[in-house]
């Protein structure tokens, strides 16, 4: 609903449970796309006001009766006001976003932490990683750096390499990696796929790279159109960078590496064009698809169907 129509403030929420109540019911009647960290209206309205009332966004029921004071209101007014009527995804309002169950810092220089490979790096990479305890991972297409802060924050003995093209999205990585304290262990690497690394050689490589193809791209709700098209489009079938990932790939794994790489809903077109490669989908207990792994050895073995 327009948010003229909505609820006056002032006559309104003052506690954390009425201010939740208020965001549920404005989202919920709103057209704005959820997809950004959470699906649905009463999820985004427990991240925004647990944010603005400065609590943990898994708080428990307890902090229901929380008071909300006149400042944190109007801020919270201001942002559901831009999340409605301006689709801007809520993470970029807020400057943080959560990935793996950890925080991070979220601005339009990258797009927002979604990946389903978060499951993964909690399970530890299990069942499909089989080599020994990794040494060394590669987070390729990197944006913002989730997926690789995320590995050497649980990892501790695993040196992580984050690599991207976009140098704006890498002065995102590095505040992210001082953010979470760990850039000592983590090496920032400006670079078109693998082009700037050498004969480094990974245990696993990661990536969540642009997968978009040009007919989604030009059906995307607005809230998309608020992240760099850098990061989302990757020509007409959503498959140009992951073609290079898959010719190169198997030239930076060592011998029992794996490769893991999220197209979303190019997975169909990617089957299509390679059908000969053993593609392993992976399954997630919390939601995602589109995410396939490939050993180094399968790589090896089927290199002819990948020039």
């Amino acid at each position: 609903m327009p948010m003229s129509e909505s609820k006056n403030l002032r006559q309104g929420p003052s506690t954390v449970g009425e201010a939740l109540q208020y965001c549920s019911e404005a989202l919920a009647a709103s057209d704005v796309y959820f997809g950004h960290g959470t699906d649905n209206a009463w999820d985004e309205a427990v991240q925004l006001v647990l944010s603005i009332a400065d609590l943990p966004v898994d708080s428990g029921d307890g902090v229901l009766p929380h008071p909300l004071n006149s400042a944190a209101a109007a801020r919270m007014e201001a942002l559901l006001r831009q999340r409605i009527e301006q689709h801007t995804p809520l993470p970029y309002l807020l400057g943080r976003a959560w990935f793996a169950g950890l925080e991070f810092l979220s601005d339009p220089r990258a797009i927002i932490p979604r990946s389903p490979i978060a499951e993964l790096i909690l399970n530890q990479f299990q069942p499909w990683y089989i080599g020994p305890e990794p040494k060394r991972l590669l987070d390729l297409c990197c944006g913002g750096g989730c997926i690789g802060l995320a590995v050497a924050h649980y990892y501790p003995d695993v040196q992580v390499d984050l690599l991207d093209i976009d140098t704006a999205a890498l002065d995102l990585a590095r505040e992210n990696a001082e953010f979470l304290g760990v850039q000592e262990r983590v090496n920032i690497v400006q670079s078109d796929i693998f082009s700037a690394l050498g004969d480094l050689r990974y245990d696993l490589i990661l990536s969540n790279p642009p997968y978009v193809d040009s007919e989604d791209m030009a059906d995307l709700p607005e809230e998309f159109r608020h992240e760099p098209e850098l990061a989302l489009e990757s020509g007409a079938d959503g498959l140009d960078l992951t073609r290079r990932i898959l010719k190169h790939a198997r030239d930076y794994l060592v011998e029992s590496g794996l490769l893991v790489v999220e197209v979303g809903n190019s997975w169909q077109a990617l089957e299509q064009a390679y059908p000969r490669l053993p593609f392993t989908w992976l399954e997630f207990e919390h939601g995602g698809h589109g995410v396939f792994a490939l050993t180094a050895k399968e790589l090896q073995d089927y290199g002819a169907s990948l020039t």
